[in-house]
């Protein structure tokens, strides 16, 4: 499950790259990136991750069944904004994406109360991503309803998805991720991520809100932008520049992590009428997620497939992986950049990156024990 949904969401982000290119809706290159091609991914990753955050077992089939439905609901989405599937269709994609998302929240809460000890902080931050989730979902099934609030109701869903959901998944990992990538203990995640949850709450509270009150988006992105600078600091201070640059798979981590800098100064420079919607989106699909989902799988790729002790195919396979890591985070950055500018050329950089992954890729996933 876990590797056939990375391989479908570099699928998405080729789908979203040619949507894209053929000038379809904004929204619709959205959803082929985040509804159709990360969510479920992230689905996935968080239920190989919470056993560990609760030391417990795995979870079981109807768990790992979840992330199908929250494609499912992807597929729907997309397919509708392409004009090939009727309206209603995104009702009936909200629903199954709330049943889903409840079901896979109260699996985590019961997981954190019978953890043996104290669940790992991380836990609270994929609780706070998934109740996001829900509460995006919520606003646009009102919104559909409801004409007459649909434009606010779209901005929060939007703010709750990206920020919201992606994004306090992504910082809650990455604080986990980074020291298992660099093979270096990291003494100080516990304590960053206790502190600097409610901070993100704030921030994601305060953007989601700012479609209404316009002057939240400085207080938002102030708060959410002071997480990811805490986080990239600890970590630089932790690992150092030379490790980080040296690893195929750190440097586009955090190059996620300067990316969502980077989007966080354009949703501000967007909430004050100084650059299109449509380009803010394609930078945080650009600069954050492309990085953020190539950096997490060349790291989790070569466990999912070969489980169990480090052996050499595991090796092998991450090696190829992460390879060229540090060219795609370049091509990566340079492409949501010039896209932020308004630049279209910016998406042929994007799609050379992730072409350079999609033959990594492949070249690990051919690997026989």
């Amino acid at each position: 499950m876990l590797i056939y949904l990375g391989c479908c969401t570099v699928l998405a982000f080729g789908l979203a790259l040619v949507l894209m290119q053929a000038g379809a809706a904004p929204a619709a290159v959205a959803h082929a990136a985040f509804a159709l091609g990360a969510m479920p991914l992230i689905f996935a990753a968080m239920g190989h991750f919470v056993p560990v955050l609760t030391r417990s077992s795995g979870a079981g089939k109807a768990v790992h069944r979840l992330p199908l439905a929250m494609q499912l609901a992807g597929a729907m989405v997309v397919g509708v904004l392409a004009g090939a599937l009727p309206g209603w269709t995104l009702h009936a994609a909200a629903v199954v994406g709330l049943v889903a998302t409840g079901l896979f929240l109260a699996w985590q809460w019961q997981r954190g109360n019978k953890a043996l000890g104290q669940p790992h902080p991380g836990l609270a931050w994929y609780k706070a991503a998934l109740g996001c989730l829900i509460l995006a979902l919520l606003a646009i099934f009102v919104g559909l309803l409801w004409p007459a609030a649909y434009a606010p109701l779209r901005l929060a869903h939007l703010h709750l998805n990206t920020l919201g959901f992606i994004g306090l998944t992504a910082i809650g990992t990455l604080h986990v991720l980074m020291p298992t990538v660099l093979g270096q203990p990291d003494a100080q995640v516990a304590q960053r991520l206790r502190r600097q949850l409610p901070w993100a709450l704030g921030g994601v509270a305060a953007t989601a809100a700012a479609g209404v009150l316009p002057w939240l988006t400085p207080l938002g992105a102030l708060l959410m932008g002071g997480v990811v600078l805490h986080t990239l600091v600890g970590w630089l201070k932790t690992h150092g520049w030379r490790r980080i640059l040296g690893d195929g798979a750190a440097v586009p981590l955090f190059g996620a992590g300067v990316g969502l800098l980077a989007v966080i100064a354009a949703g501000m420079a967007h909430g004050f009428g100084l650059m299109p919607g449509r380009l803010a989106v394609s930078a945080f699909f650009a600069l954050f997620l492309l990085p953020l989902v190539t950096g997490a799988l060349s790291q989790l790729l070569p466990v999912w497939r070969f489980p169990g002790p480090m052996s050499p195919l595991r090796e092998q396979m991450r090696a190829r992986l992460v390879r060229l890591g540090q060219l795609r985070t370049a091509l990566f950055l340079g492409g949501g950049g010039l896209l932020a500018m308004g630049v279209g050329a910016g998406a042929v950089l994007l799609a050379a990156g992730v072409l350079l992954f999609a033959v990594a890729l492949a070249s690990g996933l051919v690997l026989r024990r």
